[in-house]
């Protein structure tokens, strides 16, 4: 407590440059150790208002921050069987902590993208009607390759291997590099 309160003095005497006066101030508090009452009610009640607001804005802080999240290791995702699939239809599901969707065209084929736009990561969503993946966020369009044909998506959706097993006729989405 001496020390604190010492060191406060010096470095106010230290930008004022008055050496005589920094060897009269420690020679006095070594010789009085004492400290005033009101300097010590100073240094306790700030030390308790700096502890009570930081543990105040701790958890304000904790809650405004984000926690951060590990991806679920999803390599692939069973979506039932291709009977409950009609042509011309699509589906959002979840693959791991994204969104995917699977589309079944008019063709009878199965595809399957992550279902984020490229643009603001809005869900895109099967347009039937058209037979377009479409983004309700800005009007962005793609194929039913994952191409973006129309709007403001930068880039394709990134595709998903689409498998289907012979036997019990389970659809299984999986990553590109998974499968191989």
């Amino acid at each position: 407590m001496i020390y604190i309160y010492c060191l406060s003095y010096l470095v106010l005497i230290i930008h004022s440059g008055n050496e005589a006066l920094i060897d009269r101030i420690i020679l006095e508090e070594l010789s009085n150790p004492k400290i005033p009452r009101r300097r010590f009610l100073d240094l306790f009640l700030s030390g308790t208002g700096f502890a009570v607001l930081g543990s105040l804005l701790y958890p304000l802080l904790r809650y405004i921050t984000p926690m951060e999240q590990e991806e679920a290791a999803v390599s692939s995702v069973s979506l039932g069987a291709a009977d409950e699939f009609p042509v011309n239809s699509g589906r959002v599901f979840r693959f791991g902590s994204q969104p995917g969707i699977i589309i079944r065209g008019r063709d009878g084929k199965f595809r399957a993208f992550y279902a984020t736009c490229t643009h603001l990561s809005c869900i895109v969503q099967y347009d039937d009607r058209e037979g377009v993946i479409w983004c309700a966020c800005h009007n962005g369009r793609y194929d039913l390759n994952g191409i973006n044909i129309s709007g403001p998506p930068p880039r394709p959706l990134p595709p998903l291997k689409v498998n289907i097993n012979p036997d019990s006729g389970q659809i299984m989405v999986s990553r590109p590099e998974a499968s191989a």
